[in-house]
């Protein structure tokens, strides 16, 4: 080869590397504004909104529950559900729909909902364009009136917000803490408490997406099959009767495959 088409080599070579050097700087740049914005979002949110209370009578709120009295289901029954300023919440924002919270995890955030399930993965709370997202609702379901599956989806943050901590319910040391098997949701016009019974990762799919059956035997099939998926056996009983609520996000950034957890619902109240 001439050494003067070595050395255009060369320089295209280098502009190359330079451009594509100067791109992931950019995206990493954009990245960490990103999450610097939600951060600051959150804490405000989280700090301002969010408080716990307990019902002398919290007998009256239990769900379908067991006959067993030695059943699981009985430790979670005197949990304090979410007291949360909607009113102020949705002032801010006229999507917010809930407010989600798991122990020992960083999930604590307003769950939002709009017309689709796309809107919400490139903005934040405030609705500004932000690749973090936000914890939101299927636009298929209504939180205050619960299908069989009612789905909350969050992104996988390297920075463990949005959903990147739900990650930890796979690991021994929050399975092994029996407190930490609930799930607290708080809408406009109920609170709820939820009973974790399955974790997993799974390829990518749409069947623990659905959200209504057909049929009863449908319904107890999907019951059965995302029960025995769990890593982790919860010893929860489970029937027809039971509202499930899922949780989904990416296992990574990079492949197909899901972290999922299913609750059910063990105790609501309607707010006066």
């Amino acid at each position: 080869m001439e050494p003067r088409k070595k050395k255009n080599k060369l320089y295209i070579v280098m502009i190359l590397t330079f451009s594509l050097t100067i791109y992931f700087f950019y995206q990493y740049a954009m990245w960490e504004l990103d999450n610097r914005k939600n951060k600051e979002l959150i804490k405000e949110i989280q700090i301002n909104y969010l408080d716990e209370f307990l019902k002398e009578d919290y007998t009256a709120d239990l769900v379908n529950p067991p006959n067993d009295i030695s059943d699981s289901y009985y430790n979670y029954v005197d949990i304090p559900y979410l007291n949360i300023n909607f009113e102020e919440l949705k002032s801010q924002n006229n999507d917010t729909v809930g407010w989600i919270n798991i122990p020992n995890t960083l999930i604590n955030y307003p769950i939002v909902k709009t017309k689709n399930n796309d809107f919400y993965l490139t903005h934040s709370f405030d609705k500004t364009e932000n690749k973090a997202g936000w914890i939101f609702s299927d636009y298929r379901n209504n939180l205050d009136y619960l299908n069989n599956n009612s789905i909350i989806y969050g992104h996988r943050r390297n920075d463990e917000s949005m959903f990147g901590s739900l990650k930890y319910t796979l690991e021994e040391n929050w399975l092994s803490d029996l407190q930490n098997h609930i799930v607290k949701i708080s809408t406009p016009q109920t609170n709820m408490i939820f009973q974790v019974f399955s974790v997993y990762v799974i390829p990518s799919e749409t069947y623990y997406l659905t959200t209504h059956f057909l049929t009863e035997n449908d319904y107890q099939q999907f019951l059965t099959t995302i029960k025995n998926r769990s890593i982790y056996d919860f010893q929860t009983s489970l029937n027809t009767n039971d509202k499930v609520l899922t949780l989904s996000t990416c296992k990574d950034g990079i492949g197909n495959e899901r972290v999922v957890l299913h609750a059910k619902l063990i105790k609501k109240e309607i707010k006066s």
